[in-house]
């Protein structure tokens, strides 16, 4: 019954009426008198990189929902839980302890004590010996090399001479 409805057509005395004056207003019509627009396209095409990233995400959700779980092998977790040996509850337990005895230590157990320090004075021959080590320092600072007497140099062990040498060669 529906397909017979739109296979209908009506008929022309049921099609509106269009009014004269609209009609003779378009059958005149001149359209060299509209106005030249430039369109601006406002929808960018996307990109060959663009589109093909988007098939490589559409690939792998199509791989994701359409992934055969039967495939999968059966795995029981094993959760191992690894406890300290008597070394390291021992150590725990020290380093516990010395922060507990640090927290909780009572300072005005201490005894009060007053330092004194004392000038030790080197002994009288300690100061002698820097003494005559000074004096001998300012001697050697204030030596004047103008005392001094000029000497002339002997040799006392004469190099041999050429002869010599080649008499020695000979032997």
């Amino acid at each position: 019954m529906e397909s017979q409805q739109e296979s209908q057509v009506p008929a022309v005395s049921e099609l509106p009426k269009v009014q004269q004056d609209l009609k003779s207003q378009l059958e005149h019509f001149n359209p060299q008198c509209l106005n030249s627009i430039d369109t601006l396209e406002k929808h960018v095409l996307p990109t060959a990189e663009e589109v093909a990233t988007e098939k490589a995400q559409q690939a792998v959700l199509k791989g994701v929902e359409g992934f055969d779980q039967a495939k999968l092998k059966h795995a029981e977790t094993q959760e191992k839980v690894v406890l300290p040996d008597k070394d390291d509850l021992q150590q725990e337990k020290a380093q516990q302890n010395l922060l507990q005895g640090l927290e909780t230590f009572n300072k005005s157990a201490l005894k009060p004590t007053d330092t004194v320090e004392k000038l030790v004075l080197p002994d009288p021959e300690v100061i002698a010996q820097e003494k005559g080590q000074q004096q001998l320092l300012q001697g050697i600072e204030s030596f004047d090399t103008n005392k001094l007497k000029r000497a002339e140099t002997q040799e006392k062990n004469p190099l041999p001479t050429q002869e010599a040498i080649e008499q020695e060669k000979k032997n």
